[in-house]
This record gives structure tokens, sequence and C-alpha cells, in this order.
């Protein structure tokens, strides 16, 4: 597999307007990082318009915090919006920026377990999930190591390919993989490279098991387990988060798994389930919670989504 080359069918015309919007997204990534927030902070009304993201997210966020008050829900959806909202930007500064820009908004925790794991030599799986900070905290991660990155690949092929460049941008070696291409992402973890992974996506029933997700039994991939021992590779979880005060952003390294896989997938899945929710309950209007989540349920359970 190699890395992303442009197309000459990308020019086109169908695809004109798309440039045109890729065009203006870069032009506004370039704009100062407090301003881009403010900006955000004016869209962000705009997707609470959206009626199905809004009504995942509502019905996420009622299940999974039923000690909240229906006001104290409602603040936490409305900074849930504002927060993806400054994920469309995020994003334009994660594919668009250098790394120079990059490093005076972002500083970095545990970097002690990357050079360890490098040291090592062994593939690394670099366990992540949906936060809505995902992608700038990629090329965060991108300015201290090289990974390669699991995307769900578009149906519009002008944006497919704007969404793999930006995304092999986060580093030099980097590849964007597409999420079926399980062989490809075996096949580099045995030649001992970092991939970037988040199992936190309902996939449906095959392949997965019920896990406690806040409470609420969760549907989720046992396949962690089993790329890890297929490509003797090594668990590396990082999360990234906005700092309270608006200056920018931390990533953090956490130590790798210990005794992983165990033996035990369903064990090794819960694992994965109560890291997550740990970390989410710290920054949880950071989350993507406009996701259907928990639309895949046990045997005789009514549908979760209206």
């Amino acid at each position: 597999m190699k890395r992303t080359h442009f197309s000459l069918a990308l020019i086109h015309p169908r695809y004109w307007f798309f440039w045109l919007i890729a065009l203006l997204w870069m032009l506004l990534a370039q704009l100062p990082y407090r301003w881009q927030m403010r900006l955000a902070r004016v869209v962000a009304p705009l997707l609470l318009r959206n009626k199905k993201r809004i009504g995942y997210a509502r019905k996420n966020i009622a299940e999974c915090f039923p000690t909240l008050s229906a006001q104290e829900r409602e603040v936490l959806l409305k900074k849930n919006a504002e927060s993806m909202a400054m994920a469309i930007f995020e994003t334009g500064i994660g594919w668009f920026w250098s790394s120079r820009r990059l490093n005076k908004i972002h500083s970095i925790q545990g970097e002690e377990y990357l050079r360890q794991a490098e040291q090592e030599g062994a593939g690394v799986l670099l366990l992540t999930m949906h936060f809505s900070t995902l992608d700038i905290g990629s090329a965060f991660l991108g300015c201290h190591t090289e990974f390669d990155g699991l995307y769900r690949p578009h149906s519009n092929a002008m944006y497919d390919y704007l969404q793999r460049k930006g995304r092999e941008s986060y580093c030099e070696t980097g590849l964007a993989i597409p999420r079926d291409s399980v062989r490809t992402m075996i096949a580099r973890l045995r030649k001992g490279r970092f991939v970037w992974y988040a199992p936190d996506r309902d996939l449906g029933p095959k392949n997965s098991v019920f896990v406690d997700f806040f409470g609420v039994p969760t549907a989720m991939v046992t396949a962690t387990s089993k790329i890890v021992t297929l490509g003797k590779a090594r668990v590396v979880p990082f999360t990234q988060y906005r700092r309270a005060d608006g200056s920018g952003y931390e990533l953090v390294i956490h130590p790798a798994f210990d005794n992983f896989p165990s033996g035990d997938d369903v064990a090794d899945t819960q694992r994965i389930a109560d890291f997550m929710q740990s970390e989410i309950k710290k920054y949880p209007e950071q989350y993507f919670w406009a996701q259907p989540r928990f639309k895949t349920r046990p045997q005789g359970e009514p549908e979760f989504y209206e």
C-alpha cells in the first residue's frame, strides 16, 4: 500500500465546488487560532438544528449521565455542539498547519512511553477514541512519532483524497489505511509500525460483544485483541483534550496495557471500554456523542433511538 497521490480524475467539473470549499477551508485554517475558536462558537448554534444528530447526542447524554438534571444535560449538550463546531476548524488546523505552528498550541505528557515503545521495536496499536479533537490530536501525535492510521473511506472521491492526504500529512511516512484493510494494518504492525486505532463505534453485532459503558450494555468489536495478537504488537493508549482556558491542548500518552491480550476477548474489550469511560468522564463535552453509539441492542431489548 502506498501513500496517497493526486489523480487527474479529481479535476473533473463535478468536483469544482468541493475544491472551492476545500480552498476556503484551507484559508480559514490560516487565521490565528483564537479567531478560529471564536468563529466556532458562532457556528455552534447551527449544529443544534441538526435534529437527527442532536437527537443521538441528547439520548446518549441522558443515558450516560442519569444523575444530571435535565437542565445540566442541556448545558452539556450545548457545550458538546460547540465542541463539534470547534472540530471543524481543528481539522483544518491539523491538515494545513506546519508542525512548527502545531507545537505552539500543545504540550505532551507521557512522551517517555512513546520512546520506550520505539526502543522495544515491536508494533504499537495507538488506542484512542472519538473525541471531537480527534484530527488535531492526531496531528499533535505526528509531531512526536511516526504512525499510520485507520480511516473511513468517503463516497466523494475528492473529499476522500483530501481526507487521506490531510491525515497522511501528520507525519512523513504515515499511511491512511481504510478501516476494513485489517491485513494491511496487521502487516504494518509486524513491521514495527505504530498504528492509530479507535474501536468505539457501533459496527453491528457481528464480531462484537456487549460490555458495560456508562452503565449501558454496549456493542464493541473484539477485534482489538486479535489485531494485537496477529500483529505481535503492544497497546499504548493516548488521548488529547482542549485546555479549559482556551490556550491550546494537552496530548496525553498513557502507559502501555500490561497483560494484553489476556486470552479473554470479553474481558479485554471491557478493559478498553473502562479506559474510554474514565477518559470521557474527564471531558464529557469533548466526546462525539452525536453518533448512534448504542444502536445495536441485546436480543429482546427495544430500539434505543426513536
